[in-house]
C-alpha cells in the first residue's frame, strides 16, 4: 500500500538523519550526463538495472519509478540546473518504514568528463535507518555499475 511521505526541501540533502554519498568520474561531459538524468527519464532502465520503469509526470516536474522487487515511487523534481544538479523528492512509496527521501545527482566538470555524486538522504523508522546503513555497500555497487553503464551508453551515442 502506498504511503505519503513528509515533504522535505533541498536542505534535507544535508540535514537528513541518514545520508549515503557515492561519487564516480565518467568520461561524458556534464551536459550529456544531465540530459540522461533529467531529460531522458524513460531511458533510466537501460542503464540503471534496479529501475524497471521510469517515466516523467506533470510535464517533467515529477517522475514515476518502479524498481525490481516491486517498490515504486511518485516523485517531485525539486532542483534541475542543467549540467550541475538534478534532485527529486519521493512523495509516495510502498517501501516500508521510510518517512522522507531525497536523492541528489550533483555534476562537476572533471577534465573533459564529469564527477557524478549521488546523495541519498533519508529518514524513517529505526529499522528503516538501520537497513539503509546495512545496505550501503550494495547501494554503492549499484551506483557504480549504473554510472559505468550510463557512461558507456553516452560514449556510444557520441561515437
Amino acid at each position: 500500500m502506498a504511503r505519503q511521505l513528509r515533504p522535505v526541501g533541498l536542505d534535507f540533502v544535508q540535514s537528513a538523519p541518514v545520508r549515503l554519498v557515492f561519487a564516480r568520474v565518467v568520461s561524458a561531459p556534464p551536459e550529456a550526463v544531465f540530459r540522461a538524468l533529467a531529460e531522458d527519464v524513460a531511458g533510466w532502465p537501460e542503464w540503471f538495472s534496479a529501475v524497471t520503469l521510469a517515466r516523467p509526470t506533470e510535464g517533467g516536474a515529477g517522475r514515476q519509478i518502479r524498481l525490481r522487487g516491486g517498490t515504486h515511487f511518485q516523485e517531485t523534481v525539486i532542483a534541475a540546473e542543467p549540467a550541475e544538479v538534478y534532485t527529486y523528492r519521493v512523495d509516495e512509496t510502498n517501501a516500508p518504514g521510510v518517512r522522507a527521501l531525497v536523492e541528489e545527482w550533483r555534476l562537476t566538470p572533471h577534465g573533459t568528463g564529469t564527477r557524478v555524486q549521488w546523495t541519498s538522504a533519508a529518514d524513517g523508522t529505526a529499522a528503516f535507518r538501520f537497513a539503509v546503513k546495512l545496505g550501503r555497500p550494495g547501494l554503492g555497487r549499484a551506483f557504480r555499475d549504473a554510472v559505468t553503464r550510463l557512461d558507456r551508453r553516452l560514449a556510444s551515442a557520441r561515437a
